[in-house]
């Protein structure tokens, strides 16, 4: 893997498990359950300096990852809770990078950012802990790539997507000797 594909994919490139055993799934549920605290422990006193900088060449900056992560699981926790309600629903995607461009993600603040991810991810791990296998087995329609994802792919994705990205920040960290 060269430098550009490993800065991208620090942990590397999310690959969906065949099967995922009741345990890989309990890891990911205390992932996505612990992920609000190491985030914040790890960019709580960064500066503006720190948090606009970029996690690498062409890549957003760290403020802009944080706002995406809010963004990106607000997002999957509402397709969770469509899937748990719905048949199979088709849920709407969005354009993330478009996203991040927008105001919010680029001058604020990341304080309300984590108190979304801290919310999002505090009722989302209640969520997950109560759900039946037969309900890990539910499912959406993503139209673009013209998918039905189950919630247990979902679980185990956005498991990966927390660790992505904090591998991102914490690199990022480790390359500036913050």
């Amino acid at each position: 893997m060269n430098d550009l594909n490993l800065k991208k994919f620090p942990i590397g490139e999310f690959l969906q498990p065949e099967n995922i055993s009741r345990e890989e799934l309990s890891d990911a549920i205390d992932v996505i359950s612990d992920f609000p605290k190491r985030l914040k422990k790890l960019v709580e006193n960064w500066s503006d300096e720190q948090l606009d900088t970029p996690y690498r060449e062409g890549g957003w900056t760290v403020r802009q990852l944080i706002n995406h992560i809010a963004d990106s699981h607000i997002n999957s926790f509402t397709r969770f809770k469509l899937a748990l309600t719905e048949d199979n629903p088709t849920i709407k995607p969005y354009e993330e990078a478009k996203w991040a461009e927008l105001a919010d993600s680029v001058t604020m603040t990341i304080k309300p950012a984590l108190r979304m991810i801290k919310g999002t991810h505090q009722r989302w791990s209640v969520l997950l802990k109560s759900l039946s296998e037969e309900q890990f087995n539910r499912t959406f329609h993503h139209p673009e790539q013209n998918i039905n994802y189950t919630l247990k792919n979902c679980t185990a994705l956005y498991a990966w997507h927390c660790n992505h990205h904090f591998a991102h920040i914490e690199n990022l960290k480790i390359e500036k000797g913050w």
